[in-house]
């Protein structure tokens, strides 16, 4: 099986892997267990994880708050600051394809009575920053933008979206779960006060994640939505997983320390798997930003295709040996067409016609070429009717 869903998840790093096991059996400590060597030693690790983490994206080392995952990163940052600044105001800025954490959250909180603003996008995935700026009102407390989208691959520009923020004295968080490791990142030069990430869409364990909370300039007030212990500043009560901390970090390490070959790699492989493609099924529809025309725009490993002769669901059905996807992994047991394809403008045909490619670190150009002829393959030559 050739493995094309990295956005869904990576496999673990064998350096991972081998960071991580000690943490299970030899040093198995509560890091809150103050009494003894095992704590102390866990509590040691935790630290030197949390100092990593921070030094890769540019902040202190207290602003990294661990979690179980984006998914709870994202929660925590949106009703959080929903909560804690409810006295300034209840309106938040965000777009119409983000996650469905950010979007879910987003919904449970128009329950609540918080106003929400959903701002559409082009047909590359893009809001429109005239459009962001007409969106602020005097009560909006926060705009929470992907920075990389999962099934698209459309960069947002967080850093202009971000100076807009401050310029408005108003807070900015990030879902950049998929972009830690592949695309330098900073919370300083973004201008970003939260940002998610988790650990196993680097080729790190699933089950750990992080929120990077700004201390200052300004210091970013959350309302804890875990209760029980008091652990991560207040903010996420619960036993840290120390292996997933540490496994986490050393994910982080490798790929930060390999960013730019790792980020020509995939974006090359990428690139040959389009040109295979489009070379040999004309009408091949690439959504999002072309890669062939601005890669700078898109995720390196990240390719979105509308086939015009077959349905995503018959084709991942007919392409055996290949492992791909109809778009995001939290969504795949909901029926419905992808939401951000939707908010593309997609036509119901293309929407059906849809599939995602997510090309990572232990990818070959051999795997690259073997996938391509058996989608190939697969797909009928004359348009579906």
């Amino acid at each position: 099986m050739i493995y094309l869903d990295n956005h869904a998840t990576t496999p673990v790093d064998p350096q991972v892997l081998a960071a991580m096991v000690p943490w299970f059996t030899e040093q198995f400590g509560n890091p809150a267990s103050h009494t003894h060597r095992y704590g102390w030693a866990a509590n040691d690790a935790v630290n030197q994880a949390r100092q990593q983490i921070a030094q890769a994206i540019g902040a202190e080392p207290m602003e990294v708050v661990f979690t179980s995952g984006a998914t709870e990163s994202d929660n925590l940052a949106i009703k959080g600051v929903a909560q804690a600044y409810s006295g300034l105001g209840n309106h938040i800025i965000t777009a119409a394809t983000e996650h469905n954490a950010v979007l879910d959250s987003c919904r449970y909180l128009e329950q609540q009575g918080a106003a929400i603003t959903y701002l559409p996008v082009d047909a590359e995935g893009f809001i429109n920053l005239d459009q962001l700026q007409s969106a602020f009102t005097d009560r909006t407390v926060l705009v929470s933008i992907m920075h990389g989208n999962n099934e698209t691959g459309t960069m947002q520009p967080i850093r202009q979206i971000g100076a807009i923020c401050r310029q408005r004295r108003v807070l900015f968080h990030t879902d950049a779960t998929q972009t830690l490791g592949k695309i330098p990142f900073n919370v300083d030069e973004l201008n970003v006060d939260l940002a998610s990430f988790s650990a196993h869409k680097l080729y790190g364990p699933k089950g750990c994640g992080a929120l990077f909370v700004r201390r200052r300039k300004p210091r970013v007030h959350l309302a804890p939505q875990l209760h029980g212990g008091g652990h991560e500043r207040g903010f996420r009560s619960g036993t840290l997983n120390v292996p997933g901390i540490v496994g986490f970090a050393e994910a982080v390490r490798i790929a930060t320390n390999q960013i730019a070959t790792e980020h020509a790699a995939t974006q090359r492989l990428r690139d040959i798997l389009l040109s295979l493609l489009s070379n040999q099924i004309p009408g091949l529809r690439v959504n999002g930003p072309d890669p062939r025309i601005h890669p700078e725009l898109r995720l390196p490993g990240n390719l979105n295709l509308s086939f015009p002769t077959i349905e995503a669901a018959a084709l991942i059905g007919a392409a055996r040996g290949v492992a791909f996807s109809t778009g995001s992994a939290c969504s795949s047991e909901k029926p419905e067409p992808s939401h951000v394809l939707q908010a593309m403008g997609l036509t119901a045909q293309k929407l059906r016609s849809s599939v995602r490619f997510g090309i990572g670190r232990f990818n070959t150009e051999q795997q690259i070429v073997e996938a391509a002829r058996i989608l190939i393959a697969a797909t009928p030559p004359h348009p579906i009717a």
